[in-house]
């Protein structure tokens, strides 16, 4: 999938965008100025070697750090300073690396429970689990969408690993997002899997933007729209897959010295 060429890009306007983006621990510069601009209904990679700083890129965006210097604006709005969950009811919405599901529960009853708080719910703990009943009919249609009808009345400790992630994609769309963070969805996965989660993130950047973390670079280049590769907390390359696959400094950082 290319991605639009510079030109396009002049009436386009970022989701999510960072300037300068930096962030210090004690003497260790952990992230140092990334530039990154996160567009609606395109996916944007953020790839590079182990210890690259891709998480804490993804920490400081969602405000789990706050950056030690720069500024993050979500849909023109400054959130540089802005609290976690401000900015997840604002729009952004992450995943995590670790399946973040509740076992004992129904498939059914994961969706409806994130249901509650664009319904308005989310504070009404007193209310029997009958309760959750009117979002029945929208956890259904999200099931759908997602391919976990099958599951619908499983518990989701019982399903499988992939299964299991494409629940907890199926409760982050639950939240409405406009953007969604997505923290290496395919890790561990078979090729089956690999294969139906691909086609699910594609089929929901259509309505939102979104930005993953992802090591799977087959994956990367079959439906990245932008790639931003970092390197020791900074920026090596950025552009369409294309592009920056054939960046020496790339090339170099993933696979060694080209002499060698």
């Amino acid at each position: 999938m290319n991605a639009p060429s510079p030109q396009s890009l002049g009436e386009q306007r970022a989701v999510l965008s960072a300037r300068g983006l930096s962030r210090r621990f004690g003497g260790f510069l952990a992230v140092n100025n990334v530039d990154i601009d996160v567009f609606h209904g395109e996916i944007h990679a953020l790839i590079g070697p182990n210890g690259a700083g891709k998480t804490t890129v993804f920490n400081l965006l969602t405000k789990f750090l706050q950056p030690t210097a720069g500024k993050i604006t979500l849909m023109g709005e400054d959130i540089t300073s802005t609290s976690p969950d401000r900015v997840a009811r604002m729009g952004l919405v992450r995943s995590f690396q670790i399946s973040a599901v509740f076992p004992h529960l129904t498939v059914l009853d994961n969706v409806r429970v994130a249901l509650q708080r664009p319904n308005g719910l989310a504070h009404q703990f007193w209310r029997p689990m009958s309760a959750l009943d009117t979002l029945t009919g929208k956890a259904d249609a999200l099931l759908t969408t997602v391919g976990l009808m099958r599951e619908r009345d499983a518990l989701a400790a019982d399903l499988s690993y992939g299964r299991k992630r494409v629940l907890e994609i199926a409760t982050t769309l639950a939240l409405d997002p406009k953007v969604l963070l997505l923290d290496e969805p395919l890790a561990g996965m078979g090729q089956e899997d690999i294969t139906a989660i691909a086609g699910l993130i594609r089929s929901v950047a259509k309505t939102r933007a979104v930005l993953m973390v992802e090591h799977n670079l087959s994956v990367v280049a079959d439906i990245c729209d932008r790639v931003t590769v970092l390197q020791r907390g900074e920026i090596l390359a950025a552009g369409d897959y294309a592009t920056v696959s054939q960046d020496p400094q790339v090339r170099t950082a993933y696979m060694g010295r080209e002499e060698d």
